[in-house]
């Protein structure tokens, strides 16, 4: 199977701040070092893409040394958290700039998507900006003509195809423009988690369309998405980036369950409101072990750990699970599972598979056993559980009811 794209040793090295180096010795540095053909001196200092910290350098890589092939005909999805690098990237391969070293070799033609609206003119109807834009893509006007219908039946837009697309919604604007990339007879296909702005009937008819450009037609997408359930329905392969760098996996199951694991949330000095003592700092510490930020996975256990500042026999610490009525699901403290043995520290984990795809309140209580102190954290926590490993593009929750995960009840043929 031939390589439609092959990308070594790539990077991508952004200035921080104003442009400039800030001193005109430093400027000229630079300068001399392009006429001869050299690396930018300031770049050597240059530090990782890692958004959550403050760094010492003004040079940030946005990309650093990735490496990768794609066969014709794959399917890769391309996951990270905000800010890894992956529209850079994408933006590479779409030739929309250029690489800071390393080089990339593409076998054919592509057709992106990187944004709502790239190439639409607001004054121009739906029938104009199918023309513009399609020229833009690289497509003939014998081509866009002869797929036009084509264009106009997938976007369901045919009411409003004279109208000027000032007046279509994001959403109309989103599907316009998809119907164009998809319906250009190019080798890949590349698109970048515009589908968000879509509905849910809008998103299935994208992902089935790319599906069969995929595996019917032998054609190469890259998809970018944060939805794993939509990335695990179209992709074959996965790369994975955190902080510019990648991981390459030849499995997309692998990429999303290594994408998924080990985050953690952390809740550090909650103040909770007691009816004797405002104030009172009773819980140190709430961490919460979860798949990624804080989005939750069906099909894994969802971890509560507790510190406390001080303890005592009697002392309880409980968790409230309520739906998105705020009407209490699970309440569980620890004095169901006293042992006797305790500690400032106390573990509660939801096991996987027990809640139903959809969005959940965390409350957190503190209490004493047989006495009438009683404590409620105020800020409540908001989790939203998805099937991001197992499901389609179609969640659980559009198809089963209840808050309880259908997978809880176990049949068997008697």
């Amino acid at each position: 199977m031939s390589v439609a794209i092959k990308v070594e040793n790539l990077s991508k090295a952004y200035q921080l701040g104003e442009i400039g180096t800030g001193t005109i010795s430093r400027d000229l540095e630079r300068y001399w070092a392009k006429l001869r053909g050299k690396e930018d001196p300031f770049l050597r200092i240059g530090e990782t893409n890692d958004r959550s910290t403050k760094g010492e350098s003004d040079i940030v890589w946005s990309l650093k040394d990735i490496n990768f092939e794609i066969n014709q005909g794959d399917a890769v999805g391309i996951i990270g958290r905000n800010g890894a690098g992956k529209s850079t990237l994408l933006k590479i391969l779409s030739r929309v700039t250029s690489p800071t070293t390393g080089s990339v070799k593409v076998k054919g033609r592509i057709a992106s998507l990187l944004e709502v609206g790239t190439g639409f003119h607001p004054e121009l109807s739906g029938r104009e900006n199918i023309f513009l834009n399609g020229a833009i893509l690289g497509m003939r006007k014998a081509e866009i003509k002869k797929h036009f219908d084509a264009i106009v039946d997938f976007a369901g837009v045919e009411r409003y195809i004279d109208t000027p697309v000032k007046r279509y919604s994001s959403g109309m604007y989103v599907r316009l423009a998809f119907a164009v990339a998809a319906h250009l007879e190019s080798e890949i296909l590349v698109v970048d988690e515009v589908l968000a702005v879509g509905d849910a009937e809008f998103q299935k008819k994208c992902l089935g369309k790319m599906g069969d450009l995929s595996k019917g037609e032998g054609r190469t997408v890259l998809f970018v998405s944060h939805n794993m359930g939509a990335v695990r329905g179209l992709c074959n392969k996965g790369v994975i980036l955190v902080n510019g760098q990648n991981k390459y996996f030849d499995k997309i199951e692998n990429a999303i369950e290594s994408y998924l694991s080990n985050q953690t949330l952390k809740i550090n000095n909650l103040y909770i409101n007691n009816k004797y003592k405002q104030d009172s700092k009773i819980i140190k510490k709430i961490e919460i072990k979860t798949n990624f930020k804080n989005r939750f996975d069906v099909n894994y256990p969802i971890e509560i750990n507790f510190e406390l500042i001080n303890n005592c026999l009697n002392d309880v610490v409980g968790v409230q699970i309520l739906n998105n009525k705020e009407e209490i699901i699970i309440h569980s403290s620890n004095e169901f599972h006293s042992n006797n043995t305790f500690n400032n520290n106390f573990k509660c984990v939801i096991p996987p598979n027990t809640l139903n795809v959809g969005k959940y309140v965390l409350n957190f209580v503190y209490a004493i056993r047989n006495k009438e102190y009683y404590e409620k954290i105020e800020g409540k926590i908001i989790i939203e559980i998805g099937d991001y490993l197992f499901d389609t593009a179609l969640t659980l929750a559009e198809e089963w009811k209840g808050a309880l995960n259908p997978k809880i009840l176990a049949w068997e043929n008697i």
